[in-house]
């Protein structure tokens, strides 16, 4: 029988490079190794929503708290637009950071679904803060990172090229 107190050592994630400077590919490759001590061979495409640029993603596993120390990482670079996601493992929320020029970094919790988590004392507070319903409107977009995720849809969209892995299950 496991101990029902015990907490997962590792997780999964991705990294969803939306936007780099091309010059900047080898420099975020080299970040990604490093940090996952592991070698993150992207594959890389062209940013339909800004030409110029390229894009790539990387599926990762490793211990609990890898998706921030990879989003510490690549915020060094202040051109780069990307999504790094961590998955909720036993014991322990996921979490996933958002990058954009411009608002800068997002971090939000998330559930085994996806869906950002949003505690009851944040609620608590925003409800005290906020005396009106506009005011509580646009601090609730904040903590789920309207903002954030409205700057990346664009950049979301696969283009020409772009890798797509397609997951099929048998049923019956």
């Amino acid at each position: 029988m496991r101990n029902l107190n015990q907490f997962a050592d590792m997780t999964s994630g991705v990294v969803y490079i939306h936007a780099s400077p091309v010059a900047l590919c080898p420099h975020v490759e080299w970040a990604l190794s490093s940090t996952l001590n592991a070698r993150a061979d992207l594959k890389w495409s062209e940013q339909d929503a800004e030409p110029g640029r390229m894009r790539a993603s990387v599926d990762w596993t490793g211990p609990v708290g890898t998706g921030a120390r990879l989003t510490n990482a690549l915020r060094e670079w202040s051109g780069l637009v990307f999504e790094v996601t961590e998955n909720p493992s036993e014991g322990v929320d996921g979490e996933r950071f958002c990058y954009l020029p411009g608002l800068g970094l997002w971090r939000g919790s998330t559930g085994a679904n996806g869906d950002v988590i949003v505690g009851e004392m944040q609620l608590r507070a925003l409800m005290d803060a906020q005396p009106d319903s506009a005011g509580l409107a646009g601090e609730l977009d904040a903590i789920l990172g309207t903002a954030w995720d409205e700057g990346l849809e664009n950049y979301r969209m696969g283009g020409v090229g772009a890798e797509v892995t397609w997951l099929r299950q048998r049923v019956g």
